[in-house]
């Protein structure tokens, strides 16, 4: 997968992402990330990308010359364009399911926003809108290189157990269950019994159970909908039944 990302601060991408699993995925060819900056489609010896707003107001808007022109360039020598991702607080959330659907896309061009907003007609020139949750950062890097991660690690080869990422939170829905390690006792707390007992089907039965009571109680939300079983229906039925709020 090609990734540009379009970013007054190229050197904020650049150094997250020559380290880590996102370097070394970088080093072997599963993903390419280039940084574009919009200051070198400038036209003013101050390279300025941002302006006072139309009408009036407080704050700083990008210009819509800069941005355009920068991913016009990411467009250059692609066998078809880039999909394009402005991130924003207007955007929509960033789930799973859409990392996996923009892992599919072949190449992406990440527009991180700043200062004030962008001027609208940049925004009509993207596909969609993606933000981090309903809060405000200074800028949009901080979200593309989420954005970066969260596809990348779905991408063959990236992660060195595949299993990881089928078996984490949101992968089927559903928080993961709780994890442990060594030593087998931590100043006084154990480790369920079922995790040391060397039945796999036990194991596996545990982790399904726990990780629907573990959504039911910290994101029930995410279980609104689902088609449970009858099985899943009695684990909460006897949570509920115990008085389990932990």
């Amino acid at each position: 997968m090609k990734v540009h990302v379009v970013t007054v601060f190229p050197q904020i991408i650049d150094a997250y992402c020559a380290e880590g699993l996102i370097g070394k995925a970088c080093a072997a060819g599963h993903i390419t990330i280039e940084t574009i900056n919009p200051r070198d489609f400038t036209e003013d010896r101050h390279r300025s990308v941002d302006d006072g707003p139309y009408g009036g107001g407080s704050g700083m808007v990008m210009m819509a010359g800069p941005l355009v022109a920068a991913m016009e360039r990411a467009d250059e020598g692609a066998p078809a364009r880039p999909w394009r991702v402005l991130l924003t607080p207007q955007g929509a959330p960033l789930t799973q399911a859409g990392a996996r659907r923009l892992a599919d896309r072949p190449a992406l061009t990440l527009v991180c926003g700043r200062y004030e907003g962008v001027d609208e007609r940049a925004r009509r020139r993207v596909d969609e809108e993606i933000s981090l949750g309903d809060f405000v950062l200074m800028g949009g890097e901080l979200a593309a290189l989420a954005v970066i991660e969260a596809t990348s690690r779905l991408l063959p080869g990236v992660l060195g157990n595949p299993q990881s990422a089928r078996d984490e939170s949101h992968a089927d829905g559903l928080l993961e269950y709780p994890q442990y390690t060594r030593p087998a006792e931590f100043r006084g707390e154990g480790v369920p019994e079922v995790l040391t007992s060397g039945n796999h089907a036990a194991i596996a039965a545990w982790r399904r159970q726990q990780a629907l009571l573990r959504t039911a109680r910290r994101r029930p939300d995410l279980l609104a909908g689902r088609a449970l079983s009858d099985e899943e229906r009695g684990w909460l039925a006897d949570a509920a039944a115990e008085g389990d709020d932990a």
